[in-house]
């Protein structure tokens, strides 16, 4: 079996579209995708579109829980959440109810177990909640928060935009990488490629690239909100303000 995890899109379709046309040519057969679709792209319909005619199953990540109910307090820092209103409202102007049920209803974990002698838990930040940030080096907090399902062999997640794959306790932890945003200074969108055989994985992490410029310019002519920040990080594959 192969299976594809993407995750963090973030409404930027041109990065999707170049994933799923690499995809196309991996005899894929089973995509999985861990939430954060559309929130602070400039093709926030274009970018459900694609992901519903897919065939992926798909979870829920906090960008898309955030675009169904908003900010709670300590979720967003003070300084940058009247920028987020602005670019949430932005965002729901683009969607219908119709996607926003969707967003709503999406569940918030897999365990994927194919009959492949692996089980496969996949989630956006951690089992407990779609807002933990941890990072690789965090050995104790990966332990603690993210490898608490026993029966598990490999843990999959996204939501920090940077992508690795780290072995422990004879188990393997996968971060997927960004789509749409990378933070890790590579600025190609990126995806892993799990292959299973006999009991036997292997894990492929891939860069694509696609028209970066192209997404800027969409940016500017939608006249999104927070441009010059959205901008640098396509260009650079930095965090955004």
């Amino acid at each position: 079996m192969r299976f594809a995890f993407l995750s963090d899109i973030h409404g930027n379709a041109t990065a999707l579209e170049a994933v799923l046309n690499d995809l196309q040519t991996k005899q894929i057969d089973q995509t999985y995708i861990l939430g954060d679709l559309c929130f602070r792209g400039p093709e926030p319909k274009r970018v459900l579109e694609l992901v519903q005619a897919s065939g992926a199953r798909v979870i829920k990540g906090n960008a898309d829980e955030w675009l169904v109910r908003g900010f709670k307090d300590g979720e967003v820092p003070v300084e940058r959440l009247e920028m987020f209103n602005k670019e949430r409202d932005w965002t729901l102007g683009r969607l219908s109810r119709e996607d926003l049920n969707y967003l709503k209803n999406l569940p918030t974990e897999l365990v994927i177990d194919d009959g492949q002698d692996l089980v496969i838990h996949a989630f956006h930040a951690s089992p407990s909640g779609l807002f933990t940030a941890i990072d690789g080096d965090e050995t104790e907090k990966i332990e603690n928060e993210l490898m608490v399902r026993d029966e598990a062999d490999i843990y999959v997640y996204g939501h920090t935009h940077h992508p690795y794959v780290r072995s422990l306790h004879g188990k393997n932890v996968i971060n997927t990488g960004s789509v749409g945003m990378p933070f890790d200074g590579h600025p190609l969108a990126s995806y892993i490629i799990l292959d299973i055989e006999d009991g036997s994985h292997s894990v492929q992490l891939n860069r694509v690239p696609y028209n970066r410029e192209h997404v800027v310019e969409i940016y500017k002519q939608s006249g999104y909100p927070n441009i010059e920040a959205m901008s640098a990080v396509i260009y650079y594959a930095v965090r955004p303000n």
